[in-house]
């Protein structure tokens, strides 16, 4: 499937980007090419192939789903500039 300048320049409305009249033939050689390859990829046989989210089988590490305080606030305190009576100490902006 081939893209001509009218189609180019339609995609480029429908994108909204303003593409100039000599860089339309440009534009739609690009489109055409990037159809090409997409059609070369729909020849690919991928019958018994699972869908994959990544290249690399992963399985993220789980934790216990549980409630807790954290007991890091000294460590999360340290890096404040104003910390009062266990909290974030900032200034008032409401008069």
């Amino acid at each position: 499937m081939s893209i001509n300048t009218d189609t180019a320049r339609k995609v480029a409305k429908l994108a909204r980007i303003r593409v100039d009249e000599a860089e339309l033939p440009a534009l739609a050689e690009k489109l055409s090419s990037i159809l090409g390859f997409m059609e070369q990829l729909n020849e690919v046989d991928v019958t018994g192939i699972e869908p994959m989210t990544g290249v690399t089988p992963m399985r993220l590490k789980r934790r216990a789903d549980v409630v807790t305080d954290g007991n890091m606030q000294a460590a999360v305190l340290k890096n404040a500039p104003d910390a009062r009576e266990g909290f974030f100490a900032v200034p008032k902006v409401v008069e």
